[in-house]
């Protein structure tokens, strides 16, 4: 049976018939649980899953990656402070980015190794 003909029964039993006397809401219940279900399985999970390994990312910085900010900005990192980095965006300019704007390793995605 797949979960297609279950969602179908439990419609079914839910909707009865115009002269029958309505369930005590079990199957409605059911049906909740199976969307709530279905709804974690295909949007919270993943996500939670990309933040994870988002953060562990920005843990792994050190002075010398390359990165690219949620600006476009590509840099390199200088140092490394609590909630912030120092990131070399030209020859003697450094700016402050909060870790949180840190999105992708600039090496990646350089033209240079586009190209290849």
């Amino acid at each position: 049976m797949t979960l297609l003909d279950i969602f179908l029964t439990i419609q079914q039993d839910a909707a009865g018939t115009p002269g029958q006397p309505q369930g005590s809401g079990i199957s409605m219940i059911i049906m909740l649980v199976l969307m709530f279900a279905v709804f974690y399985l295909f949007m919270i999970r993943p996500q939670q899953k990309k933040q994870k390994e988002l953060n562990k990312f920005r843990e792994s910085l050190k002075p010398g990656s390359k990165v690219m900010t949620v600006g476009g900005i590509h840099g390199t990192i200088v140092s490394v402070l609590d909630t912030t980095f120092i990131v070399a965006i030209a020859q003697d300019v450094n700016i402050s980015v909060e870790k949180s704007c840190i999105i992708a390793d600039s090496s990646d995605l350089a033209p240079e190794n586009a190209a290849k």
